[in-house]
């Protein structure tokens, strides 16, 4: 791992920015106006699934170099983004569960970078480590077992000080783990199994991509297009959607109303499907939906919208453009999905709580800043622990997106048992690894550390906050 000096040497490489707050002291530095929004107007792709540059008898073998392109984000404009091999929206890895994954990544960028598997269960060498940097022109191997049930994860930057930065620029994909159980459920598959990427950004009027804070970011992206339309039969479809936005809470909803099914969240699928007319999903989190589109007669539309837009933007997130179906419907959403285990008794118990400190204008965890040579928790392979996070800023009137904080354990999956005392809804009953605290909210979640020792950071995952020091060190002992 590199010192805290030679990251800061990395961090100036990547611009002023880098190292500011994006709530405040930013939005002077942003141009006359962003290029105008006209939703709609470009079909949205899906991103490509990687080939392994090598099978093996023991592993699948992947070779991924970052690397800054242009791109037409919003048609007709060329916008200059970071990239895991080359393509925005970048690549998804697929996985089978037990079936190991090597990806060599070559940083061709011009910055320091650290690749994280979010939500992975993997070694602490192999978990992108904040400060474990890899600068530019370094490549090196990163070992995912896989040794997981199937969950929508996906691969971002981590490196301290520029992390928000680079997964703004691009920095972000998707690696989905499959297993035997899944797959035999009869859940939509192929051509119908679509990730949606969501996120926002400010493009301006050049095509520049600016970075710069929420509340002046009025381009949603859908696939890396902004607001853009996709072709749907008139059958059921499997949405695995990710918000890959640095810090923007998201609440999605059809236009019309009509519900979606929730099969699975962060850490895979869910006990049972629920239905919902509404997604709440805070940075980092993934919902997996089932949606039926055969109650559309083809040739008609509907908008998925973000219902927490600011009075200022355009709530549309992307069109769905229903044909008729090629063929019968065979997929299904059965009653029961997975059998999750009970949440085995705690022997520990740790308090967390989370606020923007003023006098410092820091985000801090329990009063300090991440040292990454200081360890905050100790703790034993095999402990069961509650936690209880507390997010300690008050509510206040939009644009409020920095009080928000978000809680992300690296290693462990957690169940959420309750928030403000009370137990959370079916929505949240699987296993998570951001779970959302809201400004005066305190949520109680239960987790075990198993497999691995040692140094893992828990944080809150609106990654500017981390990136401004709202990080802590788990060091788990044999």
């Amino acid at each position: 791992m590199i010192n805290r000096r030679d990251l800061l040497k990395l961090t100036a490489a990547g611009g002023a920015l880098a190292a500011l707050p994006l709530e405040r002291g930013v939005a002077s530095l942003v141009s006359e106006g962003p290029a105008p929004s006209r939703p709609f107007t470009a079909a949205m792709p899906v991103p490509a699934v990687l080939t392994p540059a090598a099978r093996t008898t023991a592993a699948d073998v992947y070779r991924v170099r970052m690397s800054e392109i242009s791109t037409e984000i919003i048609p007709g404009l060329h916008t200059t983004v970071r990239t895991y091999g080359g393509r925005f929206p970048a690549p998804t890895i697929r996985a089978a569960r037990g079936r190991p994954v090597i990806v060599h990544q070559a940083n061709g960028l011009g910055v320091g970078t650290s690749v994280h598997l979010h939500g992975g269960h993997v070694a602490p060498e192999h978990d992108g480590h904040p400060m474990d940097v890899l600068a530019p022109g370094a490549s090196r191997a990163y070992h995912y077992p896989n040794d997981q049930p199937a969950a929508a994860l996906w691969y971002h930057d981590h490196a301290h000080l520029l992390e928000s930065e680079n997964v703004y620029r691009g920095l972000h994909a998707a690696y989905l783990i499959s297993d035997l159980a899944e797959r035999s459920l009869g859940l939509p598959a192929g051509r119908y199994e679509v990730p949606l990427q969501i996120r926002d950004a400010r493009i301006e009027a050049d095509g520049t991509l600016t970075y710069t804070r929420a509340q002046d970011r009025p381009h949603i992206l859908v696939n890396g297009r902004e607001r853009p339309f996709f072709r749907v039969e008139a059958r059921r479809y499997r949405l695995r959607i990710y918000n890959f936005s640095v810090d923007r809470l998201l609440r999605l909803q059809l236009a019309d109303g009509t519900t979606v099914t929730q099969v699975g969240t962060d850490g895979g699928l869910l006990p049972a499907p629920v239905p919902l007319t509404e997604l709440r999903m805070s940075s980092g989190e993934r919902a997996d939906v089932v949606v039926d589109f055969g109650r559309y007669r083809p040739g008609t539309s509907v908008v998925l919208q973000n219902a927490n837009a600011l009075p200022t933007e355009n709530a549309d997130v992307m069109r769905f453009d229903v044909v008729a179906a090629t063929g019968p419907d065979q997929s299904r959403v059965p009653d029961r999905l997975v059998e999750l285990p009970p949440v085995p008794p705690a022997t520990v118990q740790r308090d967390f709580v989370l606020r923007f400190d003023r006098p410092t204008l820091k985000y801090v965890i329990n009063d300090q800043l991440y040292d990454p040579d200081r360890v905050d928790v100790r703790t034993r392979r095999g402990t069961s622990e509650i936690w209880t996070i507390t997010n300690a800023d008050t509510p206040a009137p939009p644009p409020n997106f920095h009080l928000n904080h978000n809680f992300h354990t690296h290693l462990a999956q957690f169940r959420v048992l309750d928030r403000n005392g009370v137990p959370v809804g079916p929505a949240e009953a699987g296993l998570k690894d951001v779970v959302l605290v809201a400004p005066g909210d305190t949520v109680r979640i239960a987790l075990t550390w198993t497999t691995y020792t040692g140094r893992y950071v828990v944080h809150c995952h609106q990654l500017p906050h981390s990136g401004e020091a709202q990080m802590a060190t788990v060091e788990i002992l044999p």
